[in-house]
Order: structure tokens, then sequence, then C-alpha cells
């Protein structure tokens, strides 16, 4: 893995704790992540329109762009789902670090990859952090009924993470980075119309979190950005599972900032879950 490519996935799992983050304090999530979507379409516009011409979308290309899209659209709409009903700090860590575990896998059997034994072992300990944040949730909330839908929810939400970054690694054949996150930006939007048109709370998710809905226009695609580039210098089972190292960003800032409970325990297990990132990142 090439300095630059590091520098650029880390940048992006950064980015994309705080946008996850800007989602979690707002009012409706599926407003909010639909208005995020809207301004990043807008924000992008510009530049895609520049790189249209460099795309190929005859034969497969459309077929691949458009599961892309799919994907992406299914993500936004199991991401507003979570963060409704769980934790920025026991969500989070669950659903990006679902993805290093299946990513390696796709990865492996769909791109000829491949991981170290010394990789695998990074694997499996994200594995048992994401079964040990799970666990804590089932023991510490009284709300049984709903203890058991948080986690399963980061978990769709992670299994579409791997398959969108498969996918996305082999849209990029036929069309530049910036036109893929156009195109996933309008899915998203699509996605989540219906939710958001229905809620009845546009108005006062706009009035309220404006700035967080701008901010998060440009750093949620741009984000994405970054490790889109990083995954044109080195391979995307490393590259994957280093981006996750947002889920400790992403913890800290949900114990801290948004004072949710659980803290030590979910920092420890978040810990445990980059040091697996690590591992796989530095030696997989």
């Amino acid at each position: 893995m090439t300095g630059l490519a590091l520098l650029l996935v880390l940048g992006s799992g950064f980015l994309h704790s705080v946008w996850n983050l800007y989602t979690k304090k707002s009012i409706n999530k599926n407003v909010f992540l639909w208005f995020t979507q809207l301004a990043g379409f807008l924000i992008f516009l510009p530049w895609a329109i520049m790189e249209w011409d460099h795309s190929e979308l005859a034969g497969p290309g459309a077929w691949f762009l458009l599961a892309s899209v799919a994907l992406h659209g299914l993500y936004i709409v199991l991401l507003a789902a979570a963060y409704t009903i769980g934790d920025l700090s026991q969500v989070y860590p669950i659903m990006r670090g679902t993805s290093p575990l299946l990513v390696p896998l796709l990865a492996v059997t769909f791109l000829h990859e491949q991981l170290s034994i010394i990789g695998w072992l990074g694997v499996i300990a994200i594995v048992l952090g994401i079964v040990l944040m799970s666990n804590i949730n089932f023991r510490g909330n009284k709300q049984g009924s709903t203890s058991y839908k948080a986690p399963l929810m980061a978990l769709a939400v992670g299994g579409c993470i791997a398959s969108y970054i498969i996918v996305d690694k082999i849209a990029l054949s036929y069309v530049s980075p910036v036109v893929l996150i156009e195109a996933t930006n309008i899915g998203n939007v699509l996605a989540l119309s219906w939710l958001a048109l229905r809620s009845g709370g546009i108005g006062l998710e706009l009035k309220s979190n404006w700035k967080s809905i701008s901010l998060g226009g440009l750093i949620a695609p741009g984000g994405y950005l970054l490790f889109l580039f990083a995954s044109s210098l080195a391979p995307v089972a490393q590259l994957a599972p280093m981006r996750e190292i947002g889920t400790v960003f992403g913890t800290f800032m949900g114990i801290f900032i948004l004072r949710e409970k659980q803290g030590a325990r979910r920092i420890f297990i978040s810990l445990l879950i980059t040091l697996g990132v690590i591992v796989l990142g530095l030696w997989g």
C-alpha cells in the first residue's frame, strides 16, 4: 500500500464518521440524508459533467453503474433506519466493521486478490469486536423489543457497504469516480424521496440543520471520492478495512459529543476492531 493511498483512505474514514455524527444528531434521519444527498448532487454536478465524456456505458458498464446505484440506495435507507433506533457508538462500529469481514472474501473470490494468514487474523479481531459490541447491547438495553434491531440493522448496512465497494471497484473501469458518485447521489435521493416527503418534517429539518446538511453534502460524497481514488492505487481488500479506522472516530464522537452510555466498554471494543483493521491493512 502506498503512502498516498493510506492518507487518502484515513481521510475518507474520518470524513465518513463526521457526516454520520451529523446524521445521528439530526431530527429526521430520512429527511436529513435526503437533503444531504441532494446537496451532494448539486455540489459535484459541474465536475461530473466535465468527466462524462470519459464514461463507457455501453454494455456491462451501464449494468455495473445501475447495480452500484441500487446498492447505495438500499444502504442509505438502511442507514437512516439504523440511526433512528441505535446509538452512534454502538451502530457505527458494527456496520463499519462488517465490511472488512465481507470485502476480503468478495475481493478474493471475484477480484482475484489475496490476503495473508496475518491478514485473516486481523479479520478475526474485527469479527470478535462486532460480536462483543452486539452482545453489550443485548445485555445492557432494557428495551428488549428494540435491542436486537439496531445490531441487525447495522449488520445489514455493513453488508451493503461490502457489496457496493466491490461493485464500485468494477464500475470504475467504465466511469470516473466523480461520475460514479453523482450516479449514486441520484439513486440515494430517489430511494429516500418517498420517506422524506411523507414525513412532514422537511421544513423543520432544513431550518434546524441547514449548516450540517450543506457540509454533509460536501464531505459525504467527498469522503467516498477519496476512497475511490485510493482504490486505484492499492488492492481494495486492504483499503476497505483501513477505511474502518473511522470506527474509533465514530465511537469517540458518540460517547464524548452525544454522551452515549457504555463508553469505556465501547471504546475498548472499537480499539479491538481498529487493531484488526491495522493488522489487515499493513500485513494483509
